[in-house]
């Protein structure tokens, strides 16, 4: 089985609605996400002749994933009064609004679904939200 791993990284702040703890409040990370994919052959023909995929698409298309989450306020669907997002988009914050509670958990299959649907052979994605704590999704196939 051949593997290949890239990595991204993005800043946001999130909080967790209806957590009872300090990360209801709204905090910062720097995450870390890896995105490993998996087959069993490499391309027999042309310039992917023993290559599994190009590293540079694969690096090109996790980055551009994190880099729609950099720098903004993550926020799950339904946790923010509409006049609080008003306000703050009129002063020029980027939001993003996800449809489920923005943990590490669910980034993981956030980002195995992304890199899934863009064609890659996606074995497991981690997203490290400090360098100590990660979460891994995969898929028993």
């Amino acid at each position: 089985m051949y593997q290949l791993k890239t990595v991204a990284d993005f800043d946001s702040a999130h909080f967790l609605s209806g957590y009872q703890g300090k990360c209801a409040n709204i905090h910062g990370h720097r995450w870390h996400v890896e995105v490993e994919i998996q087959a069993e052959h490499l391309e027999s023909e042309g310039q992917m002749r023993g290559m599994l995929v190009d590293f540079g698409d694969l690096k090109r298309d996790l980055k551009a994933l994190a880099d729609e989450l950099d720098h903004t306020l993550i926020y799950e669907s339904g946790t923010l009064r509409e006049k609080t997002v008003e306000a703050l988009l009129e002063e020029g914050f980027r939001l993003t609004k996800v449809a489920f509670r923005p943990t590490a958990e669910n980034f993981s299959k956030y980002f195995f679904d992304k890199m899934s649907k863009l064609g890659y052979p996606v074995s497991s994605a981690t997203v490290y939200e400090t360098p100590n704590n990660c979460a891994v999704y995969r898929e028993n196939k």
